[in-house]
């Protein structure tokens, strides 16, 4: 039943998560280089280049995702007292 409940809570957070890694991604791209960041379509651009724009925006992204996934995630369980998730790791 919890994880229902959160469905919703996640697919709102997870769209905020990407608005708020986008606005992370072009500031800190910002302080790299002055040009706007290259992406896959650009065919005017080093491999390299691609490769670090890539690199930053995917560990932004990720990073910020998994924060906000975790503190939505304990704002539910302190709202409702059910945690929407696995509560131990697997030990294998």
């Amino acid at each position: 039943m919890g994880k229902a409940l959160f469905t919703p809570v996640s697919i709102i957070a997870g769209i905020l998560a990407g608005i708020l890694a986008g606005k992370l991604f072009e500031a800190v791209w910002g302080l790299i280089d002055d040009d706007e960041a290259p992406g896959p379509e650009h065919r005017d651009v080093s491999w390299a280049k691609l490769l670090a724009a890539l690199a930053v925006q995917g560990a932004i992204m990720r990073i910020v995702k998994g924060l906000v996934d975790r503190g939505s995630r304990k704002a539910f369980y302190g709202a409702t007292g059910a945690w929407p998730g696995e509560e131990q790791r697997d030990k294998t």
